[in-house]
């Protein structure tokens, strides 16, 4: 696994990952923001406390195991894609920490999803935060789960983020909170 001093990190600060997904978008999920980490390897969810992968794989969402620390691979992509998945974030630019984000934003970062959502038509969309949720769409007292209504024509999930600064989470409760979106888009 690939290395970074600090500074090596923090001159990836406002760097943009671009999303990933194909055609057949069944099931978008969406991450806050990118990581430093990310941003360096230019894939989603990449920093190697990230949990993300490895509960997809333990949902079967994933029909393998993607180590995406030092870069997902263009075999990993095309796996990721051809299983109906797709990432992207409500705000693009990266930085060490979610909580450096602002309110405005995560709303700006709201309205720019349901942009994406309405062009791209996935089944369902998994957004990985519930506070991150809850600031951009203003909704404060969304709870995880299934949404009211739908979004933008779309399903709307909140699950659990990945993020290992997100401590009582586990791989195992990840895997049970992303396959019930994972169900409803037709790929579990």
């Amino acid at each position: 696994m690939r290395r970074f001093t600090r500074a090596e990190l923090e001159s990836y600060r406002d760097a943009v990952v671009p999303d990933l997904y194909g055609d057949d978008l069944r099931l978008l999920f969406v991450g806050i923001n990118p990581g430093l980490w990310t941003a360096a390897v230019q894939t989603h969810f990449a920093h190697p406390a990230n949990r993300f992968y490895p509960a997809l794989h333990a949902a079967g969402i994933i029909a393998r195991r993607i180590s995406p620390s030092d870069g997902m691979t263009d075999e990993d992509r095309a796996h990721f894609v051809a299983r109906g998945l797709g990432i992207t974030n409500l705000v693009r630019r990266a930085t060490a920490r979610a909580d450096e984000l602002s309110a405005e934003e995560l709303r700006q970062g709201g309205a720019n999803l349901r942009e994406l959502v309405t062009r791209r038509k996935p089944q369902v969309v998994a957004i990985a935060g519930i506070t991150a949720y809850r600031t951009a769409f203003k909704v404060p007292a969304a709870v995880v789960g299934r949404q009211p209504g739908t979004f933008a024509g779309s399903i709307l999930w909140v699950v659990p983020n990945p993020s290992g600064l997100n401590a009582h989470e586990t791989a195992a409760s990840l895997a049970k909170a992303y396959a019930e979106p994972a169900r409803e888009a037709g790929i579990l």
